[in-house]
């Protein structure tokens, strides 16, 4: 593990397996950590990829202290390949991380990418608006849950974490697992938190994903309630003409939580290519 410096007196944490496979950067969801992907970092292992994990600028181990945009957030994930000097990479982004990913080969190009993945993730732009009438979100929808996380995170998170994990009505995790992702969530800054809520929910990536020329995978449940595929892994998918698409049956949002063994095949198999 290290730090590397994305600001003045300001580090991200960084977990890297070393060893000299192929490097895969996973990107974690919104309000977790690195710690969020302890399954696909065991299988990557194990079939001899380089895997680095870091965490969020005011998420798990990381310094608070914003802005939390996209660009600053694509600045710090350019900061992490270039300190470590990575090159050849697959970037996963699972959720909010998916907004990372788009976002980096739009700033930043793609000269250090082998690969990249969206795992459940929200782009191109999920709030629903004139311009975006497919956008899953609505301006009542985003009202509501900001309110509920600035009222009280003790509430929220707990609720939250519980949607994270349900398709349709019925719960795929764990009770360890709901309360393993409460825990990472009461790590995360309030002001972070807030901040990465409003970027998630408001930025267009529209300009950014047909700048991908790389191999794409969507990697998506087709029972996510809170990132459903219809308004945002399949317009994606249409979006970037190098990406194929996995869809996993009867999957939440959680979907590298509660069917990793699935999840971890495809992006095994993709990561080989």
């Amino acid at each position: 593990m290290t730090d590397v410096s994305v600001a003045p007196n300001q580090n991200v944490h960084v977990e890297d397996t070393g060893g000299a496979g192929r490097p895969v950067v996973l990107i974690h969801g919104w309000p977790l950590s690195g710690q969020a992907w302890t399954d696909q970092v065991a299988a990557l292992t194990a079939e001899g990829f380089r895997v680095i994990t870091y965490d969020r600028r005011g998420f798990g181990d990381s310094d608070a202290g914003g802005p939390y945009d996209y660009d600053t957030l694509a600045a710090d994930l350019h900061t992490v390949l270039t300190d470590l000097d990575l090159t050849d990479v697959t970037l996963v982004g699972f959720s909010m991380g998916g907004g990372e990913v788009a976002r980096y080969v739009g700033n930043h190009g793609e000269d250090r990418l082998h690969s990249v993945v969206f795992a459940s993730a929200v782009p191109p732009y999920l709030l629903q608006s004139d311009d975006n009438p497919d956008g899953p979100l609505t301006q009542d929808a985003a009202g509501d849950m900001r309110g509920g996380l600035e009222a009280s995170r003790e509430e929220f998170f707990p609720g939250f974490c519980e949607g994270f994990f349900t398709a349709g009505e019925e719960l795929k995790a764990t009770d360890q697992q709901v309360q393993d992702a409460v825990a990472l969530c009461h790590r995360s800054d309030q002001d972070a938190a807030l901040g990465c809520m409003d970027a998630f929910g408001t930025t267009d990536f529209r300009g950014d994903l047909p700048k991908i020329t790389v191999p794409t995978l969507v990697l998506h449940g087709d029972s996510d309630g809170i990132v459903p595929f219809e308004g945002s892994g399949q317009r994606t998918a249409a979006a970037i003409a190098s990406s194929e698409t996995h869809v996993i049956a009867g999957a939440p949002h959680g979907c590298n939580t509660t069917h990793a063994e699935e999840f971890n095949a495809a992006l095994l198999a993709f990561c080989a290519k």
